[in-house]
């Protein structure tokens, strides 16, 4: 790469990387379903198919099987989030469109090494009640979150023999979170004044997330990836909100996927991926104790999500030497119990099916043009509500959907 080029990569990942703080909300609980705008296409397979520059995010092995790439894309998120409080219908939607960046860059050191970064956003969970205090639940208007954690991820990939591949990405990880309307709550918490509209705090952590990927047969690649838990700085500012005072982690998750090279124009791939949220203490922690343990105490009360699996289903069609056209699957369990309903009014993310389209158009032999859709199916979970400090009893039902598109400019040299 001339250093033209490289200064235009450059720039273009600096101008991508000033969106970050746009990106909010995603829906493999709040991970995102796939790290590329190729791969969401054919529903977030990565971990066996290296597909672009950000396939580290999946598996940095892949990597080394990409070659010399530079990926830059955006996608929007439109979600659509509800809360029904004994009969009483409440939006969630104070914002609803969201940016998510993506950027990677890709160099082959030799025919078997590679080095790259890659800068995407890992998830988060947005939510605001403009108007929830007719709920009579202790949520004043305005009740909300905004949790955003974006990576960026240096990796080194070795193609150790022909047929096997291994690779290391270093996680360098800043999120961002910001609550409102819990005022109220604040007689429940181990630090009252960190429930009174503090504004955003940050947090910074480092991790590491290994793969492997090999060839068993002609045209049949499996893979596997891990990350251990990431462990983050606190946020001070909600040392009475979070377990811990104030930890939130990024849950340790790993994966195992298969890809096939059925026909010179057909690629299949499936992916299933295990994320332990329940490893989180903020996250994983019943609310069922709210009352009785005090927000923010060293066992608090959490949002009481499970661990969950995640199957993901991809298929690609080679049109034409120029037009690949994909599509895909990808089913999530629910991490949120019907006895924790009430907590996750402000992070409801129930979503379990989503359904995928996807494409690539070759501009010139060396630059491409890709898009997706991913479309999140409506999914709801009830439970019984009886929270302080108002303890209407009765019901509630959270229920949400989610729309996406994303556009993508890959650049070969």
């Amino acid at each position: 790469m001339n250093k033209n080029r490289l200064a235009a990569a450059c720039a273009a990942t600096c101008a991508v990387a000033a969106l970050a703080p746009g990106l909010a909300h995603a829906t493999d609980g709040y991970f995102q379903p796939g790290y590329s705008v190729r791969s969401s296409g054919m529903g977030g397979v990565g971990i066996a198919l290296a597909q672009d520059a950000l396939a580290s995010a999946a598996n940095p092995a892949g990597m080394a099987l990409v070659g010399n790439r530079f990926d830059a894309g955006v996608t929007l998120f439109h979600p659509d989030r509800e809360a029904r409080i004994n009969g009483a219908t409440f939006s969630g939607n104070d914002q609803s469109n969201f940016v998510i960046p993506e950027v990677g860059y890709n160099r082959m050191l030799n025919p078997d090494m590679s080095v790259g970064i890659s800068l995407y956003g890992n998830g988060g969970m947005n939510s605001g009640y403009s108007s929830i205090l007719a709920s009579h639940t202790g949520l004043l208007n305005g009740a909300g979150v905004d949790l955003q954690q974006m990576f960026i991820s240096p990796s080194f990939a070795w193609r150790v023999t022909p047929g096997n591949t291994i690779g290391i990405a270093l996680d360098l990880v800043h999120q961002t979170f910001r609550a409102n309307g819990l005022n109220n709550f604040a007689g429940y918490s181990a630090n009252p004044a960190s429930l009174q509209d503090p504004g955003h705090d940050s947090s910074n952590g480092v991790g590491v997330r290994l793969g492997w990927i090999g060839q068993i047969a002609p045209g049949v690649s499996v893979g596997a990836t891990f990350q251990p838990k990431i462990h983050m700085s606190s946020f001070s500012k909600y040392s009475g909100l979070f377990a811990e005072h104030g930890s939130f982690d990024i849950p340790a998750n790993y994966g195992v996927g298969v890809a096939w090279k059925a026909t010179p124009a057909w690629t299949l791939a499936a992916d299933v991926e295990r994320i332990l949220y329940s490893g989180v203490p903020a996250i994983g922690n019943t609310s069922t104790d709210f009352g009785q343990t005090l927000l923010g105490a060293p066992n608090g009360p959490g949002f009481g999500w499970r661990d969950v699996t995640v199957v993901k289903l991809g298929a690609a069609w080679a049109w034409n030497d120029k037009l690949t056209l994909r599509a895909g699957w990808n089913h999530t369990d629910n991490p949120v119990t019907s006895k924790d309903v009430f907590f996750n009014t402000i992070a409801p993310g129930v979503v379990q099916e989503h359904a995928t389209l996807g494409f690539t158009y070759a501009l010139t032999p060396s630059m491409d043009l890709s898009g997706d859709y991913v479309h999140a199916f409506k999914n709801s979970v009830t439970g019984a509500l009886a929270p302080p400090p108002a303890g209407p009893g009765g019901s509630e039902t959270l229920s949400m959907t989610q729309d996406s598109v994303g556009l993508s400019i890959g650049y070969k040299f």
